[in-house]
């Protein structure tokens, strides 16, 4: 710093800048007595300026005592600091804090309560002449009063800081702060902070104007003489009130919630066009002019508008004052005297009994007859012009102003437990450059040591987004014309119908059969998905894995030995049941552990268990009746079976639905497995063999959705996956291997991919559970060629297939070697587009992977003929593709990449992300959130 023996300075301020945007550096040197400081509006440094963490000079909380005055000012009952916060102050590390004898006597803070959190109580001079940093609501007053005998300021050492709310751009305490110059005095005005995101916390003019719109209808409540709600009584009819609120900044909108919660019908008029969707979230009417002109000005306020608006803004004005019963006006515009928007005439129109409350009466009124801090009655009408109205309710808005300024003064903190503003100091000893690195601080700082920092101008408003001239002109290349757009649409239509055409001519009856039920089913997961919630989009992966589970039908048709499987197939056919069913049982409960997250213990109660009696009346007639003979049972029990699993995905739509549609799809899988079995026809021995593997899966399964946590439930949906995977290639396998001497072309491609389909889907579903169990790194694994490694993997899958289909008929070993290798080379395709993803897309992954399994089960249906593995196959790929497709576009992504492993780190660029990352500790988010009024959670999408 500079001595103060200076006899003069000029204080120079410079705003001119270089081409990178930063504020240039300039030191004039006039004379030995003479030097030029240069205040830099940017808050930014030259680069070859010195990191910001170096030259801050911090103090440590423990050398700093926090002074609380009493508040003498007139009408004034708030107090800077609660207890609860003086609380806060000392368990950061202040040395103390010295709160003034009655200083929150007026806000309902007793001394004692003061004690007990750890503050000290003391005279009017020692608050002021042991303190180092002095925190109040209102400037300190500089003449004696009876109230305020001494003028205990002057006790205030240099260097002090000083906190209050301050008005510097008006003169009303000029002299307040010509003696913070002449003291060598730091000093911030609260009522200057931005109104930016990051100072939310800090927000003085919101939390106090919050107050004053909420107090402002009950002071107009008390005068009004009747109701503000309408009512119909016995004795008469009580129209509502009506209000008019004028401005929709926080103490308007604050109003209007009041008025509202009332019974009022409550209209408002802003200048700005943003407001109106707030002002009708609130239940008001948004009255406009009949022109067009935005009023959003800088720092989130109103703009003065022009001439013709104005004049157009009276008019409406004069019509509303002759309806409404109360009239709230909260127009202002920091800076300027508040402007004339309700005139002596307009007030004389209105009804007698109504109230006027008019908010900005501190800077002159919005109406005309306002008399500041009084309230008056103007030909029938009450004006109040009170300009005290947050310290009305003292003890509410001590409590939000202390957290504001609380929050404020630990903001100013280059490093844990020490005090610092900004840059210290300030002037740099070689080139006086002002170097301000925080926003906030920058705006609401006054003066520094006694120096006298210009004013900022207000923020100005971000300017709409101009269109680019590139994509409009892309847009103009890419938009069809009326004859393109038919033309498409029929040459697809018209591919569409000669594909089927083709198919019957070169197919047979059975697989155009197959086909038609695939489509059909495809069509109606097509409709069903898009109607889902996404808050329902996790069940509903979790019921169709679960009704996916029905791939184990396949292992019906292989079975077989007696009570033990004798030959592999057969084996394999067990297994595949055996892991279906931990799918099927698992999938089911892990659905309903999801679902019970959703309910509310106000929600009307359910009675789940009566679903068991269709199913048991169903499951009891089919038996009996499939002992008489078959009939048309088979084709009955797979109907029944569909429209239950159709039913289950259209219940996952909605929240009232929800736990139905779980139910429905365990009556839907259950009967679709007692057809099956009736159209197998096991033997007595193998079925028991059937139902006890099945039994032994469905425990296993419970057990695990049971036990599991529910930070667990994704990751095993995903290991669920896998399992349905592994069944479908077992399910291939022993099927091709059972009759590999007579196989058709039919079955052998419809195995083979039904293998190499359900191993890209085991090991994908394996690598997405690791990720998301955090026992795999959630980062991308990037191959290298890894582009290459998946084509040469899916062209040795091709080459295999070509081997198998030519060779495999009556030569089981070339069979095996084809499937084997099909089964390896699908194993690793799975790993290597799964692993290429992130942590974070892996909802996506799962998704892909849900639709992947749907195709496994038409893989199936087909090679065994088994209309119901068909149709429910078909629904669950579909409904999983079209999900997968809702939650790409919803995260940004693209399915062509999801379905190919093309998600994976951006590439790097020279990009910079810009923003702030603010660390807590659980103390603190504790008190956020109990300070917030709203609470946000993000979590990973499709997990809510």
């Amino acid at each position: 710093m500079w001595p103060r023996s200076q006899p003069s300075r000029l204080h120079l301020l410079w705003c001119n800048k270089n081409n990178n945007g930063l504020c240039s550096r300039v030191t004039v040197r006039l004379s030995r007595s003479l030097r030029v400081r240069v205040f830099s509006l940017s808050t930014r440094y030259q680069q070859d300026q010195p990191d910001a963490s170096e030259s801050v000079k911090a103090i440590p909380y423990g050398e700093l005592s926090i002074g609380v005055p009493t508040e003498v000012r007139t009408g004034e009952r708030r107090v800077a600091i609660t207890p609860q916060n003086a609380a806060v102050l000392l368990k950061k590390g202040f040395k103390q804090v010295l709160i003034e004898h009655g200083a929150g006597f007026q806000a309902q803070f007793p001394a004692h309560a003061y004690e007990e959190a750890g503050a000290t109580l003391v005279n009017a001079t020692r608050v002021w002449t042991d303190s180092n940093i002095v925190l109040k609501v209102r400037p300190p007053r500089l003449r004696s009063t009876t109230l305020s005998p001494n003028n205990f300021i002057s006790g205030l050492r240099e260097g002090s800081v000083i906190i209050s709310m301050l008005q510097p751009n008006s003169d009303r305490y000029k002299n307040v702060i010509d003696t913070y110059q002449s003291k060598g005095l730091t000093s911030f005005a609260m009522d200057m902070i931005p109104r930016i995101t990051r100072a939310q916390g800090f927000d003085v003019l919101s939390s106090m104007a919050n107050i004053a719109g909420y107090k402002a209808v009950l002071e107009a409540s008390n005068e009004f003489g009747r109701y503000m709600t309408g009512q119909t009584t016995a004795a008469g009819k009580v129209p509502p009130c009506k209000v008019l609120v004028i401005g929709a900044g926080v103490a308007g909108l604050s109003a209007i919630a009041t008025a509202r919660r009332m019974g009022a019908i409550v209209r408002c008029f802003d200048t700005r066009a943003a407001t109106k969707e707030q002002i009708e979230s609130l239940g008001a009417e948004a009255i406009t002019v009949d022109m067009e002109e935005d009023g959003a000005g800088g720092g989130g306020y109103a703009k003065v508008m022009s001439k013709e608006f104005i004049e157009a803004e009276m008019r409406l004005f004069a019509k509303q004052c002759a309806e409404v019963d109360i009239l709230i006006t909260t127009a202002l515009i920091p800076g300027r005297p508040a402007p004339r928007l309700i005139t002596e005439e307009m007030v004389a129109s209105m009804k007698p009994g109504s109230v006027v409350v008019d908010l900005a009466a501190e800077n002159g009124g919005n109406c005309e007859p306002t008399v500041p801090g009084q309230l008056i009655h103007h030909k029938g009408v009450t004006v109040i012009g009170y300009t005290d109205l947050p310290s009305r309710l003292p003890t509410q808005s001590s409590t939000l102003y202390s957290n504001n300024i609380t929050k404020y003064l630990l903001s100013m903190s280059p490093k844990e437990g020490h005090f610092g503003i900004d840059n210290d100091p300030l002037f740099s000893s070689d080139t006086d450059l002002v170097q301000l690195n925080d926003e906030v601080v920058r705006r609401s700082i006054v003066t520094y040591n006694g120096e006298l920092l210009p004013t900022l101008p207000p923020i100005a408003p971000p300017a709409p987004a101009a269109p680019k001239i590139d994509a409009v002109k892309e847009a103009e290349v890419v938009a069809l014309t009326p004859w393109q757009k038919t033309s498409h649409e029929v040459a697809t239509l018209t591919a569409g119908m000669g594909t089927a055409l083709a198919l019957g001519k070169f197919t047979g009856p059975l697989f155009m059969s197959n086909i038609f039920t695939f489509s059909l089913a495809g069509l109606i997961g097509y409709r069903v998905v898009w109607g889902v919630a996404p808050a329902l989009h996790s069940p509903l992966m979790s019921v169709t894995n679960a009704i996916s589970g029905m791939v184990g039908i396949g292992g019906f048709f292989i079975m077989g030995g007696g009570y033990l499987p004798q030959t592999i197939p057969q084996a394999l056919g067990a297994l595949s049941v055996l892991l279906a069913f931990v799918n099927v049982s698992g999938g089911f409960v892990i659905s309903k552990r999801m679902l019970d997250m959703f309910r509310r213990p106000t929600d009307p109660p359910e009675y789940p268990w009566l679903y068991a009696v269709p199913g048991l009346l169903f499951g009891g007639g089919y038996i009996v009746a499939a002992s008489t003979g078959m009939a048309g049972l088979v084709q009955a029990g797979y109907m029944v079976s569909s429209l239950l699993c159709i039913g289950s995905l259209t219940g996952l739509a909605s929240q009232a639905t929800a736990r139905t549609g779980n139910l429905m799809g365990i009556l839907g899988v259950g009967s679709g497995v007692l057809a099956s079995l009736a159209a197998v026809g096991l033997p007595m021995e193998t079925l028991i063999q059937c139902l006890a593997v099945a039994g032994i899966g469905s425990t296993i399964g419970g057990l695990i959705g049971r036990r599991i946590t529910a930070t667990e439930l994704p990751q095993m949906v995903a290991a669920l996956h896998s399992v349905v995977g592994l069944a479908a290639v077992l399910t291939s396998i022993g099927s091709v291997m059972a009759a590999v001497n007579h196989l058709d072309a039919l079955h052998m491609v419809t195995g083979y991919l039904g293998v190499l389909i359900g191993g890209v889907t085991f090991t994908g579903s394996i690598v997405a559970f690791m990720k998301l169990a955090g026992r795999m790194s959630s980062r991308p694994t990037i191959l290298p060629g890894r582009h290459l490694i998946n084509g040469g993997l899916l062209a040795a899958n091709a080459a295999t297939m070509g081997a198998f289909i030519t060779a495999a008929p009556g030569a089981p070993a070339i069979a095996a070697a084809c499937l084997a290798a099909n089964t390896c080379f699908s194993f690793a395709k799975g790993y290597t587009t799964t692993s290429a993803i992130g942590g974070a897309d892996m909802p996506v992954v799962i998704t892909v992977l849900n639709a992947y399994s749907g195709f496994a089960l038409v893989a199936e249906g087909l090679m065994l003929n088994s209309p119901i593995l068909t149709t429910v196959g078909s629904l669950i790929g579909v409904s999983g593709s079209i999900l997968s497709y809702i939650m790409c576009k919803a995260m940004n992504r693209s399915l062509a990449n999801v379905l190919f492993g093309g998600i994976s780190a951006p590439a790097k660029t020279d990009h910079k992300m810009v923003g702030e990352i603010t660390k807590t500790t659980v103390e603190d988010t504790a008190q956020a959130l109990k300070d917030a009024q709203k609470v946000v959670i993000v979590v990973g999408y499709g997990w809510s």
